[in-house]
């Protein structure tokens, strides 16, 4: 294959939404289809080990499947930490804990977007998964990710149990079917018996046998290439050297965080900012100008950790949006790091799942090398910090007497997006249309967690595989 060969479609980024559009386009013979990935492929038997093991997060320092982002999650104090993203084919849904319950019909209704109302998407959700638990008009059968609830859970996830049910809060045996304004119930997990099925083992894996579809790994791509306000192309560097592969439809595909940097190395963003770092300005957007994470407040608790078990069994929704989440094991067991010398705590989480706060991601060098400067901001609006008291305050009231709480240390629940947002014509924030096509740029599309107007009031994996199942149609449309 040439450095600068050409493409139907070139996809950059073969995390979950990457994986699912590849799997879909591919599957008419007469488009090509070429999928770049920074990380590493899942040939490999260690990259395949550590994606596939459900009962550990593979993100620690010393990874060959993620990087890490440095952010701060206020201001006031300055609370350094680190976002962590799969950086392997399957992207973050590889090595995550398997939490994949559904965004909200009221979450769509807040985006208020032709053709992203849900009873547009659900038949998308029904599309992506086989439920092994429920069927029925909500949940699919056929579909790549395999999707399965606890039937047994751990005993400090037990003790949580009761003390929601003694609190007077209803049991939800399904987190994906009919809205529920709150309760407890299981979590719908892409881990089945231990094993983690994700959209890169579930659709792109199986597929590159396909003639019209070609993978390249370990190919990190610097920009996307204009000309006249047209994407025709990309510059990246693969192992063999430089390439320059050019297409008729681009699409970004490489996560909220590196999507909205592919876009400002374009010269595609805020004016004032691509200045300040040197990039030239082609197309004016408020690229990472808004993006929203779920923040997090964690109480430490004297439960024992449970090794070999997912880390999310239950969660327990409350009807002022918060999500508290019983972890079966701390941070350390997590990774799967069980060296001596580490103290570890199960830790109960408190979310808020629709905050007002926005965070900010900037260019920070014209250098593709150079990380974007990220700042989440959870405690520049009051009312979030209000809300997250009140759910540790739950917390105390409710499980105090089951196990030992410390107090609220600030926390992220990882779930960046909406750094490149979807909107209406008029709408200050949006970057794309309501298809996903960058504003002002012909042929280039993003497609990915960056394009949420507004985080979902869950955990977003599912709903980024949806949205890039029901994409998948503008893309081909052209």
């Amino acid at each position: 294959m040439s450095a600068g060969w050409h493409s139907d479609v070139l996809i950059v980024g073969a995390g979950s939404a990457g994986c699912v559009l590849a799997e879909r386009l591919s599957r008419d013979p007469a488009c090509h289809v070429t999928v770049l990935e920074q990380g590493p492929g899942l040939s490999d038997s260690l990259i395949a080990r550590l994606t596939k093991n459900g009962a550990v997060l593979p993100v620690g320092l010393g990874s060959p499947v993620v990087r890490h982002y440095p952010t701060s999650l206020t201001s006031h104090p300055h609370r350094p930490v680190r976002v962590v993203r799969g950086a392997v084919v399957g992207g973050s849904g590889a090595v995550n804990g398997g939490y994949f319950c559904r965004a909200v019909p009221e979450d769509f209704t807040r985006w208020q977007l032709p053709g992203w109302d849900w009873s547009d998407v659900l038949e998308h959700f029904r599309a992506i998964e086989t439920d092994l638990d429920f069927n029925g008009p909500l949940h699919g059968r056929g579909g790549p990710i395999r999707v399965q609830r606890c039937r047994e859970i751990s005993e400090n996830t037990e003790l949580f149990v009761h003390g929601a049910v003694e609190a007077g809060y209803s049991w939800i045996a399904d987190l994906n079917g009919p809205p529920v304004p709150q309760g407890i119930g299981p979590i719908p997990l892409n881990i089945v018996d231990g094993v983690r099925h994700g959209p890169g083992w579930g659709c792109l894996q199986p597929s590159l046998h396909r003639a019209n579809l070609t993978l390249l790994t370990v190919t990190t791509v610097l920009r996307v290439r204009l000309n006249a306000n047209r994407a025709v192309g990309v510059q990246a560097v693969s192992p063999e050297g430089p390439i320059a592969p050019t297409a008729d439809r681009i699409v970004l595909s490489a996560g909220a965080i590196g999507s909205a940097h592919l876009l400002m190395l374009s010269g595609i963003g805020d004016e004032n900012a691509l200045r300040k770092a040197g990039v030239p300005v082609e197309v004016r957007l408020p690229v990472g100008q808004h993006c929203a994470d779920h923040p997090e407040w964690v109480l430490s608790t004297s439960w024992g950790t449970d090794v070999d078990r997912p880390v999310l069994e239950v969660a327990l929704h409350t009807a002022d949006d918060l999500e508290i989440r019983p972890y079966t094991g701390g941070f350390v067991s997590m990774i799967g790091d069980h060296r001596r010398g580490h103290p570890d705590w199960p830790h109960i989480g408190v979310v808020l799942m629709q905050p007002r706060a926005r965070g900010h991601l900037t260019l920070a060098s014209d250098d593709p090398r150079v990380l974007p400067h990220i700042e989440h901001r959870y405690d520049s609006e009051p009312a979030d910090v209000a809300a997250l008291r009140q759910g540790a305050e739950l917390v105390r009231e409710h499980w105090s007497s089951k196990t030992q709480l410390g107090e609220p240390m600030w926390s992220t629940s990882q779930h960046l997006c909406g750094t490149a947002p979807m909107g209406n014509d008029g709408d200050a924030c949006a970057v794309l249309d309501h298809q996903c096509r960058v504003r002002g740029v012909e042929n280039l599309w993003v497609v990915d967690g960056s394009v949420m107007p507004t985080i979902p009031s869950r955990g977003p994996h599912a709903t980024i595989a949806m949205l890039a199942h029901r994409a998948a149609e503008f893309v081909s449309a052209g």
